[in-house]
């Protein structure tokens, strides 16, 4: 259903998730996310607290869905920063989805800092039933 295609990029991450490196050691992953199959369609979900619905855009280009998002900083003149620790700017992750999934009827939904992503299983890779014919029995209905 998902396709991981960048060892490296992988290796970085576990690299940083196991030694850390100076600076990062209590800071999260910038979009973390959750992906399952239920049923006929394939979730995912982005954490994405702090971002407003209007700073997220999706893209779809063959089979590689983009996400990116924006985490703004406080605009109001008035405000004298004490601490900043939550990462902000632009924030993008790229899954590569596999020929299974219909990536034209992909839904989206962001609720309470969350992102969810439902993308149908294509019609192609149901299991479905054919047909046998034969000259002296007729036909027979068998699972594919």
């Amino acid at each position: 259903m998902l396709m991981r295609t960048d060892p490296f990029r992988e290796l970085d991450r576990l690299t940083q998730q196991v030694f850390g490196t100076p600076g990062t050691w209590s800071r999260p992953t910038a979009m973390p996310m959750d992906a399952y199959r239920a049923g006929e369609e394939f979730v995912v979900c982005f954490d994405l607290p702090g971002v407003t619905p209007d700073a997220i855009e999706l893209d779809v280009e063959r089979n590689v869905l983009t996400v990116k998002a924006e985490r703004r900083p406080v605009t109001d003149d008035n405000v004298e920063m004490q601490v900043s620790e939550r990462p902000l700017g632009v924030f993008s992750r790229q899954l590569f989805l596999g020929d299974t999934l219909d990536t034209d009827r992909i839904k989206a939904n962001y609720d309470s800092g969350v992102l969810t992503l439902r993308i149908p299983i294509a019609e192609k890779a149901k299991p479905r039933k054919i047909e046998i014919g034969s000259a002296d029995t007729g036909r027979k209905e068998i699972d594919a």
